[in-house]
């Protein structure tokens, strides 16, 4: 079993920044690949962001792209987001996730273990 716990979700204005961290434990993640998701118009879930834990390969989705930055503190099995330039559209709920698959995906269903989620909302 995994357990994955979420923190420092807030509130902050439009153009401010905010770093949401993921506390893992419960087994290694050697061989995983970790993403951060959040709900979605017309989705359940979309892929914000993602790392290969092994090798610190990352992946973003276009809307992330230059304004948030994903990384890990290895000994303390900690995933991160820093999230820069926010825009009330990135209001949400997000969720760290870790992928039943050996690569990274984008699809939520992919993802076999969740946190239970930090709220950022960002005001206009």
């Amino acid at each position: 079993q995994v357990q994955l716990v979420e923190s420092g979700g807030g509130l902050v204005q439009a153009g401010g920044s905010l770093r949401v961290s993921c506390a893992a434990s419960g087994r290694t993640f050697v061989t995983s690949a970790m993403g951060w998701l959040r709900p979605a118009p017309g989705e359940e879930r979309e892929f914000v962001a993602g790392m290969i834990w092994s090798d610190g390969s990352t992946y973003y989705a276009d809307s992330a792209k230059g304004r948030f930055t994903i990384s890990r503190d290895h000994p303390k099995n900690t995933l991160y987001l820093q999230m820069n330039s926010l825009k009330p559209e990135d209001t949400a709920v997000y969720y760290c996730a870790v992928s039943r698959r050996l690569t990274m995906s984008p699809r939520p269903n992919d993802y076999e273990y969740w946190g239970q989620g930090t709220q950022v909302t960002v005001s206009s």
